[in-house]
């Protein structure tokens, strides 16, 4: 009996240890910029390509953080963002976000770009970054 209970203890572990570590997810524009808070719906229509008042930054396509974005803020898929932006691009009604490999480039970005914005990781925030959203 004492070698079952810890065989199923074992397994638990290791499915536990197995599931993702999902960051909490912040939306982040230059510190210069008015804007001192926005909802998902506002910062979805920058990454949903439905307001070019903002640029948006994206994170690299297949990125874990990326995808839990996109399903945090609009809950669709990144294959799904995609296939809008190239609909949008194809239409000629919008340009591709810019994307960059890590929340350190992210970040750099959005230090040079008073209108951009963009999301990293909570644990990356500075003071070159303004946090406007957190995603739950």
């Amino acid at each position: 009996m004492k070698k079952i209970t810890q065989a199923i203890l074992l397994a638990v572990a290791l499915a536990a240890s197995a599931l993702p570590v999902m960051a909490e997810v912040v939306i982040v524009v230059n510190p210069k910029n008015a804007a001192p808070s926005m909802t998902s719906e506002q910062a979805s229509q920058f990454f949903l390509g439905k307001s070019s008042s903002m640029t948006p930054i994206d994170q690299s396509e297949g990125s874990a953080i990326r995808s839990e974005f996109y399903k945090k803020l609009a809950d669709k898929e990144a294959s799904q963002v995609k296939a809008i932006w190239s609909k949008l691009v194809f239409t000629g009604k919008g340009t591709l976000p810019k994307e960059y490999g890590s929340s350190a480039e992210v970040k750099k970005a959005i230090a040079s770009d008073q209108n951009a914005i963009g999301y990293i990781e909570k644990s990356a925030v500075d003071a070159s970054v303004k946090v406007v959203a957190t995603l739950p």
